[in-house]
């Protein structure tokens, strides 16, 4: 009598919940910091300086919001950071499709060479002082571009889109060739819309990583009017350095406002533009775009 190697309707049920409680706990933990900074930035300042806030809030002020909001350069670093973070993640994106779809194409002269020395990249690097060096010597110090050009491409998203490019099948480039088209137009009316999921994917990658960069800011600019939101942020919330801040602070209006409802309100400030800006990219992280593309 052969045994069956198929699992009881019971034990699918455990497995299955295990999963659930486990995907649950893990959200949780991502949800919960969220929530907090929120909660901590809107409650009452005696309910935070007391630390009663524990997840909903306590009381109601706004008080972070509006000192915040009131920065002479808060709103202004806000606009630059949105300014690097669409345009460079468009130019980023430019880069990294074309240079994907060369380097997918199996014509090309010394396709492992170029790929060998873009993956040395990622092990092998000059070093920060060369790195200034260059920029400085391009003339983009104290500019717009100096956050913008320099690292432009991620070589690991470099790799991940020209791996999925590789994936197509050659058929339908071929079938394209014969009624015509050239490499142009199999790019933009065949690869990118059966890849829109790894190119949306991408481009949040970049988003996420335009509109966090701190680093990049703090060596290449000195100019206030210039700098990111992060920079700023970094004067808010972890020095509270600022000396509109401190001045504020000692005045009627703000003066029962804590620090941590302060740094609060402006992290909250900080993480809003990629909570709105998620969920409408999210639809396109589902797979099986190119399921059906090719009948037969």
């Amino acid at each position: 009598m052969r045994s069956s190697s198929r699992t009881s309707p019971a034990g699918d049920a455990i497995v299955r919940g295990l999963i659930v409680a486990a995907l649950l706990v893990i959200a949780a933990l991502c949800i919960y910091p969220v929530l907090y900074t929120f909660s901590v930035s809107i409650s009452a300042s005696v309910a935070v300086a007391s630390n009663e806030v524990v997840l909903w809030p306590i009381g109601f002020s706004t008080t972070g919001y509006k000192l915040a909001l009131e920065h002479p350069n808060f709103l202004q670093s806000y606009a630059n950071s949105i300014f690097y973070t669409f345009v460079g993640t468009l130019y980023s994106l430019i880069l990294t499709i074309f240079a994907a779809y060369v380097l997918a194409r199996k014509g090309l002269i010394g396709r492992n060479f170029f790929m060998f020395m873009i993956a040395f990249t990622m092990l092998f690097h000059g070093g920060l002082i060369p790195y200034v060096l260059v920029v400085k010597d391009l003339g983009l110090l104290d500019t717009r571009a100096a956050l913008i050009i320099p690292g432009a491409v991620a070589v690991y998203l470099l790799i991940i889109m020209r791996t999925v490019f590789q994936s197509m099948p050659e058929s339908m480039e071929e079938a394209a060739k014969i009624d015509g088209a050239g490499d142009l137009r199999i790019l933009f009316q065949i690869v990118i819309p059966l890849n829109r999921p790894v190119i949306a994917t991408v481009a949040l990658f970049y988003a996420v990583s335009r509109w966090n960069d701190f680093f990049s800011g703090l060596i290449f600019l000195t100019e206030k009017d210039l700098f990111p939101l992060q920079l700023i942020v970094r004067d808010l919330v972890v020095s509270m350095s600022d000396n509109f801040v401190k001045d504020a602070m000692q005045t009627r209006e703000y003066g029962g406002m804590t620090p941590m409802g302060l740094r609060c309100a402006v992290i909250f400030l900080s993480m809003l533009p990629l909570l709105v800006t998620y969920p409408f990219l999210q639809k396109y992280f589902v797979k099986g775009v190119m399921i059906g593309a090719i009948k037969g």
